[in-house]
């Protein structure tokens, strides 16, 4: 789950990292007030969607009056603002952040993530931070700084001071760049997140750390456990299909090609994935039904597979075992029937009650393809969509 950046500032702040005062404003018509409240000269008008990139795509201004905080906050809300992560459809803007202006003097990059490979926490810092840092990882990745740390020690003074020193904190400022970090790391562990990144952190005139913005990914998986992080959820950032799914306990990605796949199991749905690319096909969805699928998830996953416009085919591809093939292919069943499906289906399974499945299906008088194997069943979807 992701948040808004004003929603990671109440989290930063809540730890200790120091931020700039601003005011979350759902409407435009708040903007002026809002800025009249925090009073200056400067203020920031800035886009809160789910993705970065919102400074080059337009949605993040700098305003030197108050007419110029209406002027941008009238332009920025309601725009499709497209960045390199949200895709060429881009993102509605429905909410704004109305900040004070800062003394900028130097942008740092720092980030709190889980590292698989070293099974620690990774504490991620570069001295050159702002809008190019994915420039700067891919061109100069020397200048990005790594400590692992692990979980039963917490990350110490002496890595976050490595840190602070090797990205070129000055020396008067490098106790505050070091309280900013290790109250990172508490924010991000205590929040259970995948990921805390701040871009930038900056250094003020007057040698104040502070962070100007702010990006959390939390597991889902610890959400149950999490309710005020849940409350920050923003059904708006969420792809619909992935919403319908969460409700009916389906685990839904969408993906960008044609062909719906209906799963159990992560593993068998990624290998059914990649058998589709193997084959000349693009999948148009990662659709795990799980274990215990029903007739009606099963029937819910169909309609939205079909939902998706881009979907011109579905493959079904079961592993019986604590799934059923005949309770499959009786949800199958019922989906095609009331969805009223007109695009090819291909359905491949294996394991318990397979026999008795394939019977069903035959019976049914649908225009069902049948399979025996992955690779047969990829081969005739694709075939099937071209």
């Amino acid at each position: 789950m992701k948040i808004h950046e004003y929603q990671g500032k109440e989290l930063l702040k809540k730890f200790g990292v120091v931020v700039p005062r601003g005011v979350y404003c759902p409407s435009a018509d708040e903007a002026v007030s809002a800025a009249e409240s925090l009073g200056g000269k400067v203020w920031v008008v800035k886009a809160q969607i789910h993705a970065g990139g919102r400074g080059k795509g337009g949605g993040v201004k700098v305003a030197k009056s108050l007419d110029e905080v209406r002027q941008y906050a009238n332009q920025i809300m309601g725009m499709q603002l497209v960045t390199h992560q949200t895709g060429p459809e881009g993102q509605k803007v429905r909410r704004l952040l109305i900040e004070e202006g800062a003394d900028i003097r130097k942008e740092y990059y720092v980030a709190v993530l889980t590292d698989r490979r070293t099974q620690k926490v990774a504490v991620m810092a570069s001295s050159e931070g702002g809008m190019d840092i994915e420039e700067v990882a891919h061109s100069t990745p020397e200048k990005i700084l790594t400590v692992y740390v692990d979980p039963a020690d917490g990350l110490t003074d002496a890595q976050a001071t490595e840190l602070a020193t090797g990205i070129g904190v000055p020396a008067a400022s490098v106790p505050k760049a070091v309280a900013a970090l290790k109250n990172l790391y508490t924010c991000y562990m205590e929040t259970d997140a995948s990921l805390a990144e701040i871009n930038p952190l900056i250094l003020e005139g007057n040698g104040d750390i502070k962070a100007l913005d702010a990006k959390f990914n939390f597991d889902d998986n610890s959400l149950y456990r999490l309710p005020e992080i849940m409350a920050y959820r923003d059904l708006d950032e969420e792809d619909p299909n992935e919403i319908a799914a969460s409700k009916f306990g389906l685990a839904y990605i969408s993906l960008d090609g044609n062909i719906g796949c209906l799963v159990n199991g992560a593993g068998l749905a990624m290998a059914t994935m990649d058998v589709i690319k193997l084959f000349g096909g693009e999948p148009a969805n990662f659709l795990d039904v799980g274990g215990g699928a029903t007739t009606e998830k099963v029937t819910e996953a169909f309609k939205i597979m079909i939902g998706n416009n881009n979907v011109k085919g579905i493959l079904v591809n079961i592993f019986g075992g604590i799934m059923k093939c005949d309770t499959i292919a009786n949800g199958v069943i019922a989906a095609v029937r009331e969805t009223h499906l007109s695009v090819p289906l291909v359905v491949r399974m294996k394991g318990t009650n397979e026999e008795l499945g394939k019977q069903l299906l035959k019976e049914s008088g649908l225009p069902i393809i049948s399979a025996d194997t992955m690779a047969e069943a990829a081969e005739k979807i694709v075939a099937a969509v071209k």
